[in-house]
């Protein structure tokens, strides 16, 4: 069975790639997409490229070989219906994602081919960690390396190094 993982990864942390993982170990074949989103270009910190590359050299150096990475813009069940997909996994840390995921999983099944949306629920280690406090503590200069995997911690350092100048 062929699985979308959706969502923004700006930036890919330990909560995200957890999940990966453990979709990798369930689906024969998993796609992480990246949104594309070019009405929030300014809120983004990474390019959708950059978070393509970013993801697939945390799967590379985890071996997840069946686990590819590619962009997406616009609706993502028309994105499914072009691969072929209609299976959306989506990673839960709290009630509160439950309630939004809720809702656009519904919505999902109104659109393109009824998709179906499985939860996973995060490691309980990992439910704290959002993209949002990751980037927080890299800008103020904090060490997020148990935070994320290490292709992430790299391009954090990298881009931080290049906005001081």
């Amino acid at each position: 069975m062929h699985v979308v993982y959706p969502g923004s990864f700006d930036p890919l942390h330990n909560g995200h790639f957890d999940v990966i993982q453990r979709a990798s170990r369930l689906f024969e074949r998993v796609t992480v997409a990246v949104l594309e989103n070019p009405s929030k270009r300014g809120l983004w910190l990474f390019t959708p490229q950059e978070r393509v590359e970013i993801i697939r050299r945390a799967v590379a150096e985890a071996r997840l070989f069946n686990v590819e990475v590619d962009s997406f813009h616009g609706l993502l069940a028309e994105y499914m219906r072009r691969l072929g997909s209609r299976v959306i996994v989506k990673g839960l840390r709290a009630v509160s994602d439950y309630e939004n995921e809720l809702q656009m999983a519904h919505l999902n099944r109104q659109l393109g081919n009824r998709p179906e949306t499985l939860f996973i629920m995060a490691a309980t280690r990992w439910s704290f960690v959002s993209s949002t406090m990751v980037k927080e503590i890299a800008r103020y200069g904090g060490d997020v390396s148990k935070l994320v995997p290490p292709a992430t911690a790299e391009a954090l350092r990298a881009k931080m190094l290049a906005a001081e100048g």
